[in-house]
């Protein structure tokens, strides 16, 4: 139970619809568990910047001591002096420590946040897109919260107060440098403020190609067996070149810009720093400010001098990191399709009766079903025939809600899908798809997938019925095999049965089966016939089926065509009528129906 409620818990903390999409907006909502951390590193950040700006002070009043030949005055400067430093270079490890704090958090809940947010998006979202794109995305936001923190709180905030400390020193010693200083800042901000936003589209370019690029080799990994059977490896060579050349396109441009913006910088710097060298030179030769001013005026001029070019290379960095996280939150962070109503309760199936009211579904602009009625009592096992495109595998869709449907209503048990939390539906589900589904993961795990807790004994019970067990025992390390990124490690069969066996273990009131016995051979065939027959007793099934031994286990069985139910019967009745499904069982070839 504890599990559960946990898992409701962190499901729903993430889908307000709060999310921010803005990379800065979304860097505070995630560092909210850290706001003291981000409260305390600013505030040493400001502190120890105004110390280590003022630092020069010390500077001046030695070359002062000096020229008066106060020894004592010098020594006791001297000795102070690298206390100083070493109490600023504390301060700034205070801030270091405090800001790695923040960064961290930021991190550690951009991922969960991203995570849960993106894992309930539709079915659609995931197959109209790369998984290896998807992950890119997602590692690109959380990179960039490390680098916004980083650009925030050391690269602009301690600049911005050495500028304005430094500003305030200038005036004091003489005004007009002052001035002339306040007017470099603003150029400099003013020209970086036109200058950022290109960077930014260009940083955003760069992480777009970038990501088809990574999703590019992830789908070309994913599929390696394909490429060699067909021989096609040079093909998806010259493919991967072209996304290659297009990354070092954008990358190029993005390079040569952060190289324009750093001349634009430099030649700013250097015309104020002439000038203000000039009247420094002058004010020193008349008289107005003694040596130790001039001193330390110099020393702030080269130590804001890389400061602002400094500064340059911190807008570029924080261009850069803007742009990744900007396209990444922009994909990741959208409506979702199918969504949790406001206070949904709890799916509670104790029978598993399924009626279809008056129901409409639009894919596209193709209708599949419209005002389509069907009650499917509890236990009963229903097989769906039909011609491709009849609206088969749209059935099991809208059952499993991974659509919304445009109008009327699924019930399970008189329960609206649509007004239940999804995870509390899918949970009283159990489907063993045609192509099985299994993690990178021991054998163990992917059969308790359904039912974390289960013991050994009820996975090795369950594997038997589902003529598992004996593969599985002969493998080197048995249950804690590791199967491989989608189970490639076992054959089609083995991995049918250990979806079986999962589908089991689960002991859900309704059961999807989707041609769950097509990968098996003759021989598995019979045994996991048996099998099913034991997992579908008292079960609610709806199978989608073209195998006769399949059919033969179903009490009722629909013909599908266009959407509509055109045969609705048991096996023997259908088969004494003229219809489509006496048509498609007189063609049968091999054991299977033809559509």
């Amino acid at each position: 139970m504890t599990k559960k409620t946990n898992k409701t818990t962190a499901s729903t903390a993430a889908y307000t619809g709060v999310i921010p999409r803005t990379p800065l907006r979304f860097l505070w909502y995630v560092s909210r568990t850290a706001k003291w951390s981000a409260i305390i590193g600013f505030s040493t950040v400001l502190i120890t910047a105004t110390l280590a700006t003022l630092m020069v002070f010390f500077v001046q009043e030695l070359i002062r001591a000096a020229e008066a030949g106060d020894v004592l005055r010098v020594i006791q400067l001297g000795v102070l002096y690298p206390i100083a430093i070493l109490g600023v270079h504390m301060l700034w490890r205070i801030t270091g420590f405090f800001g790695r704090i923040w960064a961290l958090e930021a991190q550690r809940n951009a991922a969960n946040e991203l995570f849960s947010y993106t894992t309930l998006h539709s079915h659609t979202y995931f197959i109209d897109r790369f998984a290896g794109s998807l992950l890119s995305k997602v590692t690109n936001v959380i990179g960039a919260m490390e680098s916004l923190v980083v650009d925030i709180m050391w690269h602009h905030t301690e600049r911005i107060v050495a500028f304005i400390v430094s500003f305030i020193i200038f005036v004091r010693i003489f005004p007009t440098l002052g001035i002339v200083f306040a007017g470099l800042v603003a150029t400099v901000v003013v020209v970086n403020i036109f200058l950022v936003p290109r960077k930014q589209r260009f940083s955003r370019s760069l992480a777009e190609s970038r990501t088809a690029l990574r999703g590019q080799i992830v789908d070309v990994f994913g599929n390696v067996a394909a490429t060699r059977q067909y021989g096609r490896r040079e093909k998806e060579i010259l493919n991967i070149h072209r996304f290659t050349q297009h990354t070092r396109d954008s990358q190029s441009k993005s390079w040569l810009y952060t190289e324009y913006m750093l001349v634009v910088n430099t030649l700013i710097l250097t015309v104020f720093s002439v000038v203000m060298y000039m009247i420094l030179v002058d004010e020193w030769v008349a008289g107005s400010i003694d040596t130790a001013q001039f001193v330390t005026v110099m020393m702030l001029m080269f130590s804001l001098a890389e400061g602002i070019l400094f500064i340059g290379r911190a807008f570029n960095d924080t261009a850069t990191s803007y742009g990744e996280a900007s396209e990444g939150l922009s994909e990741l962070i959208v409506p979702h399709e199918v969504a949790d109503v406001s206070n949904p309760s709890q799916l509670a199936s104790a029978e598993g009766v399924i009626s279809w009211n008056g129901v409409t579904f639009e894919y596209g602009e193709n209708r599949v079903f419209n005002n389509f009625n069907l009650t499917i009592p509890a236990g009963q096992r229903v097989g769906l025939v039909g011609p491709s495109g009849a609206g088969k595998t749209t059935f099991v869709s809208l059952l499993l809600r991974q659509h919304d449907i445009n109008g009327g209503s699924i019930t399970i048990d008189g329960q609206n899908i649509a007004e239940v939390t999804q995870d509390s539906l899918r949970e009283n589900i159990a489907v063993v798809p045609q192509e099985p589904l299994l993690f990178h993961r021991t054998i163990r795990e992917n059969i308790a997938y359904g039912k974390p807790d289960a013991t050994d004994e009820e996975i090795i019970e369950v594997a038997k019925k589902a003529q598992a067990h004996e593969f599985i025992s002969a493998l080197p390390e048995g249950y804690e095999t590791l199967v491989g990124e989608r189970g490639v490690k076992l054959s089609g069969g083995q991995k049918q049965r250990v979806a079986i066996a999962r589908a089991m273990l689960k002991d859900a009131p309704i059961l999807v089966l989707d041609e769950a016995t097509s990968a098996l051979d003759s021989e598995s065939e019979v045994l996991i016939q048996k099998a099913l027959h034991e997992l579908m007793e008292g079960k609610t099934v709806v199978a989608i089926a073209h195998r006769l031994s399949t059919l033969r286990e179903m009490d009722r069985i629909l013909v599908l065509e266009n959407g509509q139910i055109v045969e609705d019967g048991t096996h023997t009745e259908l088969t004494k009528q003229s219809g489509t499904y006496a048509r498609l069982w007189e063609h049968q070839a091999g054991g299977f129906l033809q559509e």
